[in-house]
């Protein structure tokens, strides 16, 4: 059974948040056809000042799951930056809902690469057109030009470019496969395929990009 633990004190300062973060999961949800378990605006709550997006997963002892999700503030003038960390919490949010309603395990980096994903599958969408020079000016922006918080020889900064790497490669084939020839049911077909399998097919799927 999935709980959520008192998230006191949210109210109308979560406004922006809970509005956007309920439009991604809804997008999420009816592009990978899962089923909603529970809506991501019931479990959010304000991440601390300088504190990144986190989704705070534990059971308790009753067998109950127990999910926080903390988000940064999307105060006027928000960046791309604080969008993205919402995207990727509420993808991390979906991910682990799934999981838990079909009784299936998941690796930390199976949601960090998801969520590298998600925000392109995000983004992408919501411009007037998609193409492949569109695509690819998104893609560059979301996996190339980045600087991570982590040192590559820690658990956390080699865990987040696996991540990056794999998704950029993998969004690189779509790009070419289907977006530059605008074969977009085939794009959702992957897409859908990719959030499903596991941790090993995901890192596949990219890596053959």
């Amino acid at each position: 059974m999935i709980g959520a633990e008192s998230l006191s004190g949210n109210g109308a300062n979560l406004i922006r948040e809970r509005t956007m973060a309920s439009r991604v999961q809804e997008a999420l949800e009816r592009l990978y056809g899962v089923d909603r378990v529970a809506d991501v605006a019931d479990f959010l709550d304000r991440a601390d000042d300088g504190q990144r997006e986190t989704l705070v997963v534990r059971e308790d002892p009753g067998g109950n799951v127990l999910v926080s999700l903390k988000l940064p503030a999307l105060g006027r003038g928000a960046g791309l930056d604080a969008f993205c960390q919402v995207i990727e919490g509420v993808s991390h949010f979906v991910y682990v809902m799934e999981r838990v309603r079909t009784g299936r395990a998941a690796t930390r980096l199976e949601l960090e690469l998801q969520a590298e994903v998600d925000k392109w599958v995000v983004l992408a969408a919501s411009m007037g057109s998609l193409d492949a020079g569109s695509s690819a000016a998104l893609r560059a922006r979301l996996y190339e030009r980045v600087a991570f918080v982590h040192e590559a020889t820690t658990e956390l900064g080699e865990r987040y470019r696996v991540a990056n790497d794999a998704a950029n490669r993998f969004v690189r084939r779509l790009e070419r496969d289907c977006v530059g020839t605008a074969r977009f049911v085939e794009l959702r077909t992957r897409l859908r395929e990719f959030f499903h399998v596991g941790q090993e097919e995901k890192l596949r799927l990219g890596r053959a990009a």
